[in-house]
């Protein structure tokens, strides 16, 4: 975890600019908490997880100062998986073409096997048969011990995981709600959709990081039409008063949405009848390491190019001569964006310690780089003490709660 010294030395080496608009964006938070407001994070997929931030941010569901979370369903698999696990990644060939063949290994001829207590090995058999002679193949074989994103690519969490994503998605169809949600009643509450299922706060899928984590990805997209999808991520966003979008790099629902009027396609709903919100007025962050962001943000301000290009229906990227990303265009034209260029790693400790410093708030839990002996152990610490998911505390929370 992050300690005040570590902090403080994260701050001072950040770039003086990137201190101003980190100001701007922790004041930002201060006063729409102090004033009882709701804030929503935006969050991409791998270095929010190796980096601890989707840990944090559940501490900050917890907490009450994180109301909502947009997320990939390749996070939602990792965090299915426990966040981050050990894995022994093993040449393939040792274990030969009858239990894994040539043509179904991935690249490099790799294949995992997880590194799990015995209770959840242990439950994991209790859940779902295992293949017992490839998980003592694996073992027994030569390997390099790492830390990564759990619940994809070893056995057996990966496989558990997508085997039991149809249950899941079956129960979720049958209640009328999110995969995310039904998934989260399963999962330890130190995950975001853990969190966001005990304290109520939604944690959705966006629709263009819809398909990832294989077979939780489907399940996740087939669980809830995708109007339905928009719609519930639409009144999240209306209800925020401050938006975090964190290395994320689609994020149409914002810039772009169906329902949104300000920079998006609202209008049309709002003419056929359907609700509507609009992103005017609302504080938007976003933490990225891309200056084409930042250059494109100081463009508009500067000169209003981005609008014009806009309202003269001109190419973008001729005009500012930069690779422009789809979300740049909205997010540089918002009166109250702010871009705060740098790494998620080293921003992340920063902005929350002050927010917390500044409401009195204590968190038991915040991220740390991952390339500091702090992220090192607190990356351990995630693989130690956050679970996999289990079917069965999934089962129990739904009978509880849906009982007639």
């Amino acid at each position: 975890m992050a300690s005040p010294a570590l902090v403080e030395e994260l701050y001072q080496a950040l770039p003086q600019e990137t201190k101003e608009f980190l100001a701007t964006a922790i004041a930002s938070v201060v006063d729409v908490k102090k004033h009882g407001g709701k804030v929503a994070t935006v969050i991409g997929s791998g270095p929010n997880l190796h980096e601890g931030v989707t840990t944090l941010i559940a501490t900050l569901i917890h907490a009450g100062l994180v109301d909502g979370v947009t997320t990939s369903s390749a996070v939602i698999s990792h965090e299915m998986g426990g966040t981050l696990d050990r894995v022994k990644r093993l040449d393939a060939d040792q274990l030969g073409e009858e239990m894994v063949p040539s043509a179904v290994r991935p690249r490099g001829n790799i294949f995992e096997i997880t590194e799990l207590p015995e209770e959840e090995w242990a439950r994991i058999r209790s859940e779902m048969p295992l293949d017992e002679k490839l998980v003592s193949a694996c073992q027994a074989a030569d390997g390099k011990v790492i830390i990564k994103a759990a619940g994809n690519m070893a056995y057996p969490v990966g496989y558990f995981n997508e085997t039991v994503a149809t249950e899941v998605m079956t129960a979720a169809q049958t209640l009328g709600e999110s995969f995310e949600y039904v998934a989260g009643l399963g999962s330890d509450p130190r995950t975001m959709i853990g969190a966001g299922a005990i304290k109520n706060v939604p944690v959705l899928v966006s629709v263009p990081q819809l398909i990832g984590g294989g077979q939780v990805g489907l399940c996740i997209s087939d669980s809830i039409p995708v109007s339905q999808r928009c719609k519930r991520i639409a009144k999240m966003l209306s209800d925020a008063d401050v938006i975090i979008e964190s290395a994320v790099a689609l994020t149409q629902e914002i810039h772009d949405g169906p329902f949104e009027t300000y920079t998006g396609h609202g209008i049309w709903a709002w003419m056929n009848g359907l609700p509507t919100y609009s992103l005017k007025d609302k504080t938007l962050i976003r933490f990225d390491l891309d200056d084409n962001l930042k250059r494109s943000w100081d463009l508009n301000k500067n000169s209003e190019l981005i609008q014009k290009a806009i309202n003269e229906g001109l190419p973008k990227t001729k005009l500012t001569k930069i690779p422009f990303r789809m979300e740049m265009s909205a997010f540089t034209r918002l009166e109250k964006s702010i871009p705060v260029i740098g790494d998620i790693g080293a921003l992340w400790p920063v902005f929350v310690s002050r927010i917390c410093d500044e409401l009195g708030v204590e968190l038991d839990f915040t991220s740390a780089p991952q390339n500091t002996d702090e992220g090192a152990a607190m990356r351990s610490w995630i693989v130690d003490n956050v679970k996999p998911f289990s079917l069965a505390k999934m089962r129990k929370a739904l009978g509880e709660k849906y009982a007639f």
